[in-house]
């Protein structure tokens, strides 16, 4: 194995990244205003291949951080450009299945071109390398997503969806992932980061269903109840100092089994996580404006399905970096699930019942760890 010089340096998150995640929120506010407005089968089959398009880049720019810190000034320029990438996209998601596919598949070759050019210009030896083999598969999905854009419709989905099966079998390829350098205090703090940046879009749909509306008991109410859920959904990532835990058990792994778990653990795990979160702050938008009232199926199964994405993929997550027990996080899984039907009902009554799942699932998690 090739290995980094510079391997046994830790670092933290820049500020110049967590500027970076500026734009990764109006990504996340634009996919969840895209769902609300179609909540249909086939517009949230349009928000999985987006929302998996743009995490397989957004998280390749962690991996490129982790190996490349923007401590130079080239360094900096070229990541505001992919950073001005990034944001073509997210200008483009409310319509890139009609009139900005264009704009979307322009915005995502820049994203891909600097981020294939900087980590194999600057990255040490072994990341570098490893990132060479890598690189045209990369350009090979941007290619895709950049053709799709010019394509009718449904030939978009075709050329998108054969994007993102590139993407997953890219890694499995080219399988010598143990050349990649991860540091692992950096590599899950940025991580979680970017699911406090998503977590911060269901508070915003709170505000974004409360809008217009008087401020009675029934809004205080709901809106309680929607950030008491927000909050339970960041105790299942970050509770018992999970993310720590996270970063022991990564940091213990061989290089090889390392970079395997971070793909796993930190891309494909994660990328329901974050799903999840967006489902359900369409769920708490809907709900917040017609608490008293009955949602649509599509709205009680936003809530109760998107609960139910989350803890899925946070077990995928746990299970990966070996992170305790799963079993009342599956049974909370069917627990979600069998809150929908009381949305049908009545809107703030499934609200209130995923509070109390999750409430149960921190109670017992917590008896279980004293």
């Amino acid at each position: 194995m090739s290995a980094d010089t510079h391997e046994e340096i830790e670092y933290r998150v820049s500020t110049l990244e967590l500027f970076f995640d500026l734009v990764f929120v109006f990504t996340i506010t634009q996919l969840t205003g895209k769902l609300a407005d179609d909540t249909s089968p086939l517009g949230f089959a349009q928000i999985v291949i987006m929302l998996f398009v743009i995490l397989w880049m957004y998280f390749g720019y962690v991996w490129l951080t982790n190996a490349v810190p923007p401590n130079t000034t080239l360094r900096r320029l070229l990541l505001m450009g992919g950073m001005g990438g990034f944001l073509v996209i997210a200008l483009a998601v409310p319509n890139a299945f009609g009139s900005a596919g264009i704009a979307f598949g322009v915005g995502y070759l820049i994203v891909n071109l600097v981020h294939s050019g900087l980590f194999i210009s600057a990255a040490g030896p072994g990341s570098a390398a490893a990132m060479a083999r890598l690189a045209p598969f990369n350009l090979g999905s941007a290619g895709l997503v950049f053709i799709g854009g010019f394509l009718p419709s449904t030939w978009r989905a075709v050329a998108w969806t054969a994007a993102v099966a590139l993407m997953i079998l890219s890694p499995y390829v080219n399988r010598r992932h143990g050349e990649f350098q991860i540091r692992s205090a950096h590599f899950v703090e940025r991580h979680g980061l970017v699911v406090i940046v998503a977590l911060g879009e269901s508070i915003i749909a709170i505000g974004i269903g409360a809008a217009g509306l008087p401020i009675n008991l029934q809004l205080v109410v709901a809106s309680l109840l929607g950030l008491a859920l927000v909050y339970q959904l960041w105790w299942c990532y970050f509770g018992r100092e999970q993310d720590a835990r996270a970063e022991h058990n990564l940091a213990s792994m061989t290089p090889s089994d390392r970079a395997r778990a971070a793909l796993s653990a930190f891309g494909f795990a994660h990328a329901p996580i974050l799903l999840g979160i967006v489902v359900v702050a369409v769920g708490v938008k809907k709900t917040i404006g017609h608490a008293t009232e009955h949602l649509y199926f599509s709205g009680a199964l936003a809530l109760g399905g998107g609960a139910a994405i989350f803890l899925l993929g946070e077990i995928y997550f746990r299970w990966r970096l070996r992170i305790g027990s799963n079993t009342w996080r599956a049974a909370a899984v069917i627990a979600a699930l069998a809150t929908v039907p009381i949305g049908l009902w009545l809107a703030i009554a499934q609200l209130g019942a995923l509070v109390l799942v999750f409430g149960v699932l921190l109670v017992v998690e917590g008896k279980r760890a004293v």
